[in-house]
């Protein structure tokens, strides 16, 4: 019998691939759920459970938390990267990190085919396909919800036909969670004006009263929040998320391009990677060059687009890590801020590397390290170039 490795989430949509795979194309299906901060330990159990319940021969939980963060969370983290000045990337990044788990385990297995339960009508099709194609080549890539093209109402009538019991009432809004982010869909975000209403949140608010947090960072990474350190960035992220979440801060609407050339609007909350993005780039501020910050700024941009559209195994994506990684050498400090409900500010940061030292002077009131005329024959120099091409072109 051949084996296929199927990337399982317990729901209508991989529930009915279990089914199919197994008993219309008899397959010997071995699913696999690939936790990237999304799930408690309760619903990763009812998962298997569940999975086991539909006939699966294996089922496999893998942990990626940590290596979700320390292969693409943190380079996030290094060039402040927000998809299009809003989105925090929460769910296309994980969604890269399972598809690599989910090769990885085709290949332990010696699996004949891979399976993921993507429609075709976005972006993660594109992005599970690439990474197997890349991973796994000669692995058969089977998608029964996009090849068949079922709609809800089909798939349930085929389960149930099947005996299955499951909970098939279709939630009002659609909520992906994850470490760096929750996204949440629902009749608003399917047109191009609406936005959700308080209840779909999944985190409601319950802050009222301002609070100073303080955030302490090396070389790049948050490590500390007030006076608590942690063993690893996640722990903070987490934490954080505690304390920021209630205040309703980072949710937003992102509008962006999908792979495959269609507009799409979603919504989504991300109190603790929108304070830490912030944050960091307050500190980097404060601790890089001019040219510095140019340069990460262009390079993250890209990093940001690129890893969105799926390609995490390009090998450029290495050279900018490489860029990133090495930028954040002298990003150590705290930065200080404020939460209110809904919002947050940055109130400054204090850092052994700050560029900002009285020590050589004080903008808009004097300096220690140069003189008025150095600065004036400074200037006859700097604009050199540009009063000659005047000059010239003035005559002609």
């Amino acid at each position: 019998m051949k084996k296929i490795v199927l990337g399982f989430s317990g729901g209508l949509d991989t529930s009915y691939c279990v089914k199919y795979l197994s008993e219309d194309r008899g397959y010997e299906v071995h699913s696999v759920i690939v936790n990237t901060g999304g799930f408690t330990e309760e619903e990763l159990e009812k998962i298997e459970a569940h999975a086991y319940a539909l006939g699966v021969k294996t089922h496999t939980t893998v942990d990626a938390v940590s290596s979700y963060y320390d292969s693409i969370i943190r380079y996030l983290v290094y060039g402040n990267v927000l998809k299009n000045n809003t989105y925090p990337l929460s769910v296309s990044a994980e969604r890269l990190s399972q598809a690599l788990h989910i090769a990885e385990h085709a290949k332990k297995l010696h699996a004949d085919a891979v399976a993921h339960g993507s429609t075709g009508a976005g972006n993660d099709q594109v992005r599970f396909d690439m990474i197997f194609h890349i991973m796994i080549p000669g692995v058969e890539i089977i998608t029964p919800i996009r090849d068949l093209k079922l709609s809800r109402e089909a798939e349930i009538a085929y389960l149930k036909d099947k005996g299955v019991q499951m909970n098939f009432e279709k939630a009002v809004y659609s909520i992906n969670k994850g470490l760096w982010g929750t996204s949440v869909g629902g009749k608003e975000t399917l047109s191009s004006k609406g936005i959700l209403p308080e209840e779909a949140w999944p985190t409601q608010v319950t802050a009222s009263e301002a609070r100073e947090v303080k955030l302490s960072f090396t070389k790049g990474e948050l490590t500390g929040v007030d006076d608590r350190s942690f063993g690893h960035p996640t722990e903070a992220i987490r934490y954080l998320q505690t304390i920021a979440g209630s205040y309703g801060i980072g949710r937003d609407i992102h509008v962006g391009d999908t792979i495959i050339g269609i507009k799409g609007r979603v919504g989504f909350e991300a109190a603790a990677p929108m304070v830490i993005l912030k944050a960091h780039h307050a500190l980097e501020k404060h601790v890089l060059t001019k040219w510095q910050l140019n340069w990460k700024d262009q390079l993250a941009q890209f990093y940001g687009n690129w890893l969105h559209e799926g390609q995490i195994l390009d090998p450029v994506m290495r050279d900018i890590e490489a860029f990133l990684e090495n930028s954040q050498e002298t990003v150590t400090g705290e930065v200080f801020v404020q939460l209110l409900p809904y919002r947050f500010q940055v109130i400054g940061i204090e850092s052994p590397h700050d560029l900002m030292n009285s020590r050589f002077g004080k903008y808009g009131e004097m300096n220690t390290g140069f003189t008025g005329e150095d600065v004036r024959g400074f200037s006859k120099i700097f604009g050199n170039q540009v009063s000659i091409h005047h000059l010239v072109n003035t005559k002609v």
